[in-house]
C-alpha cells in the first residue's frame, strides 16, 4: 500500500510503498477514501525536516540538553550515532482520515465491516486504528465533510476548556483551519466572536460566517476589543496561531477582561509577563489535542472508556459531536475546502504547504487491488543458505543496536506492526522482505533463525511459536514477564531439542566481562552492581505489568544474568527492598540481595533517581583481597592483581560478540551461546524479587 512519510534527516516528503497492516485486538482496519492535510501541524514537521542540524537543535533546546548528558555518560560517537539514527526514522504524516471498515479486531462490538468511519488514521491507503479513536459517520455526511472530524474536535476541546456562555465575547487569534472551525463553533454556542489574522482570504471567510474579522497589521485590535466590550475586555481568548515569539500571549492578556480565560491550541512562545496575568487574575490553559483520553494508553490502546457521568466529553465523544453538527447542517465546512488532489499527486499540496493561501487540502484515494502484507525490496536468493534470519520488531533496539552489528548473516525478512518502520530498515540494510505478518517468517522453511525485539509481553509467546516452528530463536530481554509463560518454555526444553533459544543478555559477552571472568577464576566472590537506569514516566508501557513487566523484570534481568556469569553459579535466593510505597511491579528504585549456589553474594542497585550525567552502569567485584571495578563498560580497573591494572577502550556491552557467536552456532550446529538453565534461572530470580518485596522476606528459587 502507499503511505505518506516525512524524512526528518533529508527534509523529503515521500510516498512510500509499505506492507498493509493487520487488524489488532480492540481496533478496526480501514480502507481510506479521503484524508485531510493539517496545514499547521504538517507544515511544522516538513519545515523541521528541511532545517539544518543547527536549526533543528535551536528548535529543541530540551533535547540538546539530553544529548549533552548522553555524551558525558556514553561518549561522543555513540551519542551522535543515536541522534542521526533518530533523525533517519521516517515520520508518518496525517491524522484526519475517512474510510470503509474492512476488518474488525477482537473485542470491538459496535462497528461492522462496511461501516463508514472517521478516525485519526494517517495518510495511508490502509490504517489500523484503536476503537476509541474511530467514530461512525452518519448518513448524509459526505466523506469530504467527515474528514474534518478530528481537526474539528481539536477546536471543540479548546472551547470546552474555555467554557463560554451565551452572549460572551471570545477572541480567536489565528484563522487557519482550526481557528476558523473554532470560531464557527463558538458562534453556534451563542458567543460574539472576534477573529484575528493577517491573511485577507481567511478574514473574508470568517466575515462570511458572521465573525468580526480583524487584521492586526491594519486594525488596532486591542482597542477594538476593548471598545466592543464597553471597556471590559474579552471574556475569553483562544489562540490557534503558530508563532515563535511571545507577542501573541501578551496580546491575548491585554485584550482580556479581569479574571478572563486564555486557552492555547496552537504553538507559540510562552514568555509570559507576570504583571499582565497578575493584575487581571487571568487563567491560562493549554488544550491537549482531541480531548480527555488523549495519550492515555488505557483509553486509546486498551479501549477503556471514561464513564460518561464523570467525564462527559472524551475525545471520541468530541468526534461524535462534530459529526452530529455536520449531519444537522449547523457546521458547514465546504467553504474551507480549497484543493483536492489524488494521493499520487501529493506534491501539489506539499510542494507549497501553507504558502498558497490554502485553508483545507484533501487527498483522495483511488480504488486499488487488495494490498499485500509482504513487500519485496531486494531480489536475493536464499536457497541452500545457512544462517537465514527474520527479524520481528523494528524499534530502537533493532535499528540502533542490533542491525549495525549483525554480520555474516542473510536477512530475509523484517516485520513490524505498522509496516513503515520495517520498510525503512529493509531499504537501509538491504533486507529482502518487509511484512506486517510475522507468521510469514515462521512459515518460511528457508529461515532458520528468528530474532524477536517486540514489546516484552509478546516475547514468550513469539519465542515459543518460533521454537515450535523449528527455528533457532533470539529474543531481546526479558524472556517472559509471567511465570506461566516461563513454565511453557521450560516444558518445551524438558526434552532434547535441535533448536536453541538465546536471550539478549549481551553484557556477559563484553570484552571487559570476559577479562574479569579470566582474572577472577572460580573462587566465590562478592559483587555490587549499580544501574543508574534513569527516570521513565509512570505512564510508560515499560511500567505496565501486563505489557512491559516493570523495570525489575524488564531491565534488571540484564545484571542478574551478568552476576550469574561472573560468579559461575546460579541464583539460589533473592531478597529485594525498594524506596517508597510503590507496588513491587512498578518499583524502579530497588536493591536486590542475592545468594548463589557456590556461596557467592551479589547486590544489584537498580535506581532511576540518579543524574543522567553520571555513569549508567558500574560493577565492583571483591574476592581474595583483590578488587575489580568496571565503569560504564568503558574502563576496567584492577586492584591487587599482579599482572593487571587497567583496561580502557570505547564502550562495548557485548552485542557484537553475542550475535557473532549466535550466528556461528546457527550455521555450524553448535550449542546455545547461553545455557538454557541460566536463562530460566535469571527469569525466576526476577519473579522472586517481586515476590520478596511483596512478602518482605527472602525467596528461595
Amino acid at each position: 500500500m502507499k503511505q505518506l512519510i516525512q524524512n526528518l534527516k533529508t527534509g523529503q516528503t515521500l510516498l512510500e510503498e509499505v506492507p498493509a497492516p493487520l487488524v489488532k485486538t480492540g481496533a478496526v482496519l480501514i480502507k481510506t477514501t479521503k484524508s485531510l492535510v493539517s496545514l499547521g501541524t504538517e507544515k511544522m514537521l516538513v519545515e523541521f525536516g528541511k532545517a539544518s542540524l543547527i536549526e533543528k537543535a535551536r528548535q529543541q533546546p530540551d533535547r540538546v540538553k539530553m544529548v549533552i548528558d548522553k555524551i558525558k555518560s556514553d561518549g561522543l560517537l555513540p551519542t551522535m550515532e543515536a541522534v542521526f539514527n533518530k533523525l533517519g526514522q521516517p515520520i508518518p504524516l496525517g491524522y484526519c482520515n475517512v474510510g470503509i471498515v474492512t476488518a474488525v479486531g477482537e473485542g470491538v462490538q459496535d462497528i461492522q465491516v462496511g461501516d463508514r468511519v472517521a478516525s485519526n488514521g494517517q495518510h495511508a491507503e490502509m490504517v489500523c486504528v484503536p476503537r476509541n479513536l474511530v467514530a461512525k459517520i452518519p448518513e448524509g455526511v459526505s466523506d469530504e465533510e467527515a474528514v474534518f472530524t478530528v481537526i474539528g474536535a481539536i477546536g471543540l476541546q479548546g472551547i470546552r476548556l474555555l467554557s463560554p456562555t451565551l452572549g460572551e465575547t471570545v477572541v480567536v487569534i489565528g484563522l487557519g483551519l482550526i481557528g476558523l472551525l473554532t470560531a464557527e463553533l463558538l458562534k453556534m454556542n451563542g458567543c460574539r466572536v472576534v477573529g484575528i489574522d493577517p491573511d485577507v482570504n481567511k478574514l473574508d471567510l470568517a466575515a462570511a460566517k458572521g465573525i468580526i474579522a480583524l487584521n492586526p497589521a491594519q486594525d488596532a485590535v486591542d482597542k477594538y476589543v476593548t471598545d466592543l466590550t464597553g471597556g471590559a475586555g474579552a471574556d475569553g481568548v483562544i489562540i490557534t496561531a503558530s508563532a515563535k515569539t511571545s507577542d501573541i500571549i501578551a496580546q491575548a492578556a491585554r485584550m482580556s477582561r479581569k479574571r478572563g480565560k486564555i486557552v492555547l491550541i496552537g504553538v507559540i512562545g510562552l514568555d509570559i509577563s507576570r504583571a499582565d496575568f497578575y493584575e487581571k487574575e487571568l487563567t491560562f490553559q493549554v488544550s491537549c489535542s482531541y480531548g480527555p483520553g488523549r495519550y492515555d494508553d488505557a483509553y486509546e490502546q486498551k479501549g477503556m472508556d471514561y464513564p460518561l457521568p464523570y467525564v462527559r466529553w472524551t475525545e471520541n465523544r468530541n468526534f461524535q459531536t462534530i459529526l452530529q453538527l455536520l449531519s444537522t447542517g449547523l457546521l458547514d465546512v465546504k467553504p474551507f475546502i480549497t484543493e483536492i488532489a489524488e494521493l499520487e499527486e501529493f506534491d501539489k499540496i506539499y510542494g507549497s504547504l501553507g504558502n498558497s493561501g490554502s485553508i483545507a487540502s484533501i487527498l483522495t484515494y483511488p480504488e486499488r487491488p487488495e494490498t499485500s502484507k509482504v513487500i519485496q525490496y531486494q531480489d536475493i536468493s536464499f536457497e541452500g543458505r545457512k544462517g537465514v534470519a527474520g527479524i520481528i520488531g523494528a524499534g530502537n533496539f533493532t535499528k540502533m543496536t542490533m542491525l549495525p552489528v549483525l554480520t555474516d548473516i542473510s536477512l530475509k525478512y523484517i516485520a513490524s506492526a505498522n509496516g513503515l518502520s520495517a520498510t525503512s530498515l529493509a531499504r537501509k540494510h538491504k533486507i529482502a522482505f518487509s511484512t506486517t505478518d510475522y507468521k510469514e517468517i515462521l512459515r518460511d522453511p528457508e529461515v532458520d533463525l528468528v530474532l524477536i525485539t517486540t514489546r516484552h509481553n509478546q516475547h514468550a509467546a513469539m519465542a515459543l511459536e518460533g521454537l515450535e516452528a523449528g527455528k533457532h530463536v533470539f529474543v531481546e530481554k526479558p524472556l517472559a514477564i509471567f511465570e506461566e509463560e516461563l513454565n511453557e518454555i521450560t516444558q518445551f526444553f524438558s526434552t532434547p531439542r535441535n533448536v536453541s533459544l538465546t536471550v539478549g543478555f549481551n553484557r556477559r559477552f563484553s570484552p571487559y566481562i570476559q577479562k574479569m571472568k579470566t582474572l577472577l577464576g572460580t573462587a566465590p566472590v562478592n559483587i555490587i552492581a549499580t544501574m543508574n537506569a534513569g527516570f521513565i514516566p509512570a505512564g510508560s508501557w515499560v511500567h505496565d505489568r501486563h505489557v512491559g513487566g516493570g523495570r525489575i523484570i524488564g531491565e534488571a534481568c540484564h545484571f542478574i544474568d551478568l552476576l550469574v556469569y561472573l560468579t559461575g553459579s546460579r541464583v539460589s535466593a533473592v531478597c529485594m527492598n525498594a524506596m517508597g510505597n510503590n507496588p513491587a511491579e512498578t518499583t524502579d528504585n530497588a536493591s536486590l540481595l542475592m545468594k548463589f549456589e557456590n556461596g557467592s553474594t551479589g547486590v544489584i542497585n537498580y535506581f532511576s533517581n540518579g543524574s543522567k550525567a553520571y555513569s549508567k552502569e558500574r560493577v565492583e567485584v571483591y574476592t581474595q583481597e583483590r578488587t575489580l571495578v568496571l565503569d560504564n563498560f568503558r574502563t576496567l580497573a584492577g586492584y591487587g592483581f599482579k599482572s593487571f591494572s587497567k583496561m580502557k577502550s570505547s564502550q562495548d556491552k557485548g552485542h557484537r560478540e553475542q550475535f557473532r557467536r549466535l550466528i556461528e552456532n546457527v550455521k555450524t550446529g553448535g550449542g546455545p551461546v547461553i545455557p538454557i538453565e541460566d536463562i530460566i534461572n535469571t527469569s525466576k530470580a526476577t519473579f522472586a524479587a517481586l515476590q520478596s518485596l511483596r512478602e518482605e522476606r527472602w525467596v528461595n528459587l
